[in-house]
């Protein structure tokens, strides 16, 4: 490993305890709407994987911080499309696009809450999906079906990759 790395892990295995919070305001964060435009959180948390997998910190605590922040960012996204849906239909970026909300509701009628779970993996429209589909008025136990199924998913993958793949490669080198 780099010289730079060590010191990271030895940090990070001294203030474990800040780790599971930080995960969760950043997945957090990653799934508000309008919020997730200024937070690169997914590529952090790519790298919390690494360095998670390589310092021996324990995985699922901080997998669940990352599942319950995503589910809960958009949960509340969702929430605030559903109980202020005309309001939010004349903020930016909607009131550049006045098609998306039919054309959301449209896809949100083909799809159900399949189209909730794979928009999770759709990079920016990650934050805008549960908005949408709360101004589409879906129905609340289909969204959050697909919505803790996609963060439980999400965050496998998001923090999975980097600290499985890093202790994959410690045993082969």
């Amino acid at each position: 490993m780099p010289d730079f790395v060590e010191p990271i892990l030895a940090f990070l295995r001294t203030h474990e305890g800040w780790v599971i919070p930080i995960v969760f305001a950043l997945a957090f964060g990653e799934s508000l709407a309008f919020v997730s435009l200024l937070i690169p959180a997914t590529v952090i948390l790519w790298g919390i994987g690494v360095m998670v997998g390589a310092s021996g910190i324990a995985f699922l605590p901080i997998w669940f911080a990352a599942a319950l922040g995503a589910a809960l960012g958009d949960w509340l996204s969702y929430w605030l499309g559903y109980h202020y849906h005309e309001p939010i239909s004349r903020m930016w970026p909607l009131n550049k696009h006045p098609d998306l909300l039919p054309r959301g509701h449209a896809a949100f009628q083909k799809w159900g809450w399949a189209g909730v779970f794979f928009g999770r993996f759709l990079g920016p429209l990650r934050a805008a999906v549960p908005l949408v589909a709360g101004a589409c008025q879906m129905p609340q136990w289909s969204f959050q079906l697909a919505n803790w199924l996609s963060a439980s998913a999400w965050a496998t993958w998001t923090l999975g990759a980097g600290a499985f793949g890093v202790e994959a490669l410690q045993k082969w080198f």
